[in-house]
């Protein structure tokens, strides 16, 4: 699904769409290779819309397309499954070291935590915990790329996006440790 507009430029269909899920809406922005962005719940459509910035910029609306990722996020966030691991990631934007971290972020089983220092390691630079802090930060596929498992050394809650914050990251490990939504 990839069109060339001319011999220099190609432009790859992209889809989005946002939903309503137990915990606020959502929105994902896919490619025929797998989920490019998606947000964290919000309080409203607009700023599930706004969460996804330029990444839905030329993409269509089409939720039938993204029913798959939809139906996965949807009992993610009622507490029906604990692992997003299987929705493919679109990550050919990013650089080799932050591919890494998100892949190595994607194996922290669902409930547990690990440091920004363990994630360095596992992403092949064990003294970059900055780096990994903002692999993190810059994630663009939050719950999919599950960064709310990610800690502080002391194993506080730290740095975690969106207009939801640290209350949402705690409640999503809760959500998780118990397989059913909290609150």
């Amino acid at each position: 699904m990839v069109a060339k507009s001319n011999a220099h430029t190609r432009v790859e269909a992209l889809s989005y769409d946002v939903f309503e899920t137990p915990l606020g809406w959502v929105g994902v922005v896919a490619s025929v290779n797998g989920v490019r962005k998606t947000t964290l719940p919000e309080p409203s459509v607009d700023a599930a819309l706004s969460g996804l910035g330029p990444d839905r910029a030329g993409a269509a609306h089409d939720p039938e397309a993204l029913a798959q990722y939809r139906k996965v996020i949807e009992e993610y966030l009622a507490g029906k499954r604990t692992d997003l691991s299987t929705l493919p990631v679109d990550s050919r934007r990013s650089t080799e070291f932050f591919t890494k971290a998100w892949a190595a972020c994607r194996r922290i089983p669902a409930g547990e935590t690990r440091t920004y220092a363990w994630l360095a390691n596992e992403a092949g630079r064990p003294r970059a915990m900055r780096a990994a802090g903002q692999a993190m930060a810059r994630n663009p596929l939050p719950l999919v790329v599950p960064c709310h498992r990610v800690v502080g050394s002391d194993g506080g809650l730290h740095g975690f996006g969106g207009s939801v914050g640290l209350p949402l990251k705690k409640r999503l490990l809760e959500l998780e440790r118990r397989g059913k939504p909290a609150g």
